[in-house]
């Protein structure tokens, strides 16, 4: 049995998808690496995933499925995982040199001692383009580092501190347990990747390495805004199906139930916030039917994010209160370095 498998979801990905595999090939035979080539048409994705399969067989797979999107590659990823712990790694990211070696270490050692995480984290780091200072998101103000804990050891989350896939490492089993299957053709299904499993983690992990370069500044790229925004009903879709996943006031520990709560407000946000930049009156009633339909769903669940600080501030009234969530939100997207 691997220690890891390593997932990475393709489409028309072969001018970029070299530097993902090498970056990863160092986790030595330890790791399985599962290259899934969703329907590719215009390149050689194929082509190249055979040819790392061909030259590494005791550590690449190569897998093809007809086109079913981001979330059904993540699904084939892990219905083929044979790894204790499962990470997705997207085919235009990489893994930092430096710190793979530690990470694989550490899994070993838990894997040796028969105390493996259920949620192992580590930090990313916003590759953008152009970018001299990159923007690293770390957790050490909210989790105890290199030791195992629980969700009742952890501290406060700053506002814009978020658990990612970049930054997770699931126990396989986990993901599985929980029935975890993402939904096809729906771009942004990433969040519902990290939020669904959480109630079933009971133990967790935090080193504080940079393991992941999220790489930001193809046009083509799915967290372009203007992308995001003809996305929308993707985007909708992901917020709803993480809604639906938990009655929120039933999840314990609260810190937990906190955390999830807090999150879901900042995914009904960007809803919100694509919603009003794109000015157009079809995405407004879009967002008006988004909030309707948390509030029919769980009234105590609504009243929290309606009435929580973002939720506030993105259903101010008017042209006005429209402008200020757009301002508001420029500056966050400019401290935080998303997009």
């Amino acid at each position: 049995m691997k220690i890891i498998s390593f997932a990475i979801p393709c489409y028309n990905s072969a001018s970029y998808m070299s530097r993902c595999i090498e970056s990863i090939l160092p986790a030595g035979e330890d790791a399985e690496i599962i290259i899934i080539d969703d329907g590719s048409q215009k390149d050689d994705t194929l082509k190249v995933a055979k040819e790392y399969e061909k030259k590494y067989p005791s550590i690449v797979k190569a897998i093809h499925q007809e086109n079913g999107g981001h979330g059904e590659a993540v699904n084939t990823g892990l219905m083929n995982a044979t790894g204790i712990f499962f990470k997705v790694v997207d085919s235009d990211d990489w893994l930092d040199s430096e710190a793979l070696p530690k990470v694989m270490e550490k899994l070993r050692q838990q894997v040796h001692d028969r105390r493996p995480a259920d949620l192992f984290v580590c930090n990313f780091i916003y590759d953008k383009v152009g970018q001299r200072h990159k923007k690293v998101m770390r957790y050490r103000s909210a989790f105890p580092q290199d030791c195992l804990f629980r969700w009742k050891d952890v501290r406060h989350f700053m506002l814009g501190q978020y658990i990612l896939m970049h930054s997770v490492i699931y126990r396989t089993k986990i993901l599985r347990k929980c029935g975890l299957k993402l939904p096809k053709h729906t771009f942004y299904v990433d969040n519902l990747f990290v939020y669904q499993p959480l109630p079933y983690v009971k133990k967790l992990y935090y080193m504080d390495v940079n393991l992941y370069h999220y790489f930001i500044g193809r046009e083509d790229q799915s967290v372009n805004e203007s992308i995001m925004i003809g996305r929308i009903d993707q985007q909708i879709r992901v917020n709803k199906l993480m809604a639906e996943s938990w009655n929120l006031y039933k999840v314990k520990p609260v810190k937990l139930r906190k955390y999830m709560l807090n999150y879901l407000e900042v995914i009904t946000t960007v809803s919100s916030v694509l919603a009003i930049k794109s000015g157009t009156e079809e995405n407004m009633l879009k967002k008006k039917e988004l909030w309707n339909y948390l509030k029919k769903r769980n009234f105590r669940v609504w009243l929290r994010l309606r009435f929580g600080f973002l939720g506030t501030g993105v259903n101010l009234p008017g042209k006005m209160g429209n402008d200020l969530t757009i301002a508001a939100y420029k500056i966050s997207q400019k401290f935080y370095g998303f997009n």
